[in-house]
C-alpha cells in the first residue's frame, strides 16, 4: 500500500510541476502576474521585462522540475520512498536555482 501511494505521489508532484511549467511557456507572458511581487512593481519596470522571454525560461525551468519526480517513481519501485526523498532534495536544488536565475533575470 505504501508502495502504491509513494508511486502515486510522485507522478501527480511530476504531472503539476509539467502542467505549471507548460502553462508558462505557452502563456505568451500572462503568467508573469502569477510570479510573487511581479504583479505590484510599476509599468515602468514591467515594461523593461520581457514578459514573453520570462514566461517561457521559468516554463521550461519548471518542466524540467518534473524529472526528478518521474526518476524518484521509477527508484521507488526498487526501494520505496528513497526516490520520493532524493526527489525532493533535487527539487529543492532546482528550486533554489531558479530563484537565482529569476534574480538575474529581473534586474
Amino acid at each position: 500500500m505504501f508502495l502504491i501511494f509513494i508511486i502515486v505521489f510522485d507522478l501527480i508532484m511530476a504531472l503539476c510541476m509539467f502542467l505549471m511549467g507548460f502553462y508558462f511557456y505557452r502563456s505568451k507572458g500572462k503568467a508573469a502576474d502569477y510570479l510573487t511581487g511581479y504583479n505590484i512593481r510599476s509599468e515602468d519596470q514591467r515594461k523593461k521585462v520581457n514578459e514573453d522571454l520570462l514566461c517561457q525560461c521559468y516554463g521550461k525551468r519548471m518542466m524540467v522540475m518534473a524529472l526528478p519526480f518521474l526518476l524518484g517513481m521509477i527508484l521507488d519501485f526498487f526501494k520505496p520512498g528513497l526516490g520520493n526523498g532524493l526527489a525532493w532534495i533535487v527539487w529543492f536544488i532546482l528550486f533554489i536555482l531558479l530563484l537565482i536565475k529569476r534574480t538575474k533575470l529581473e534586474k
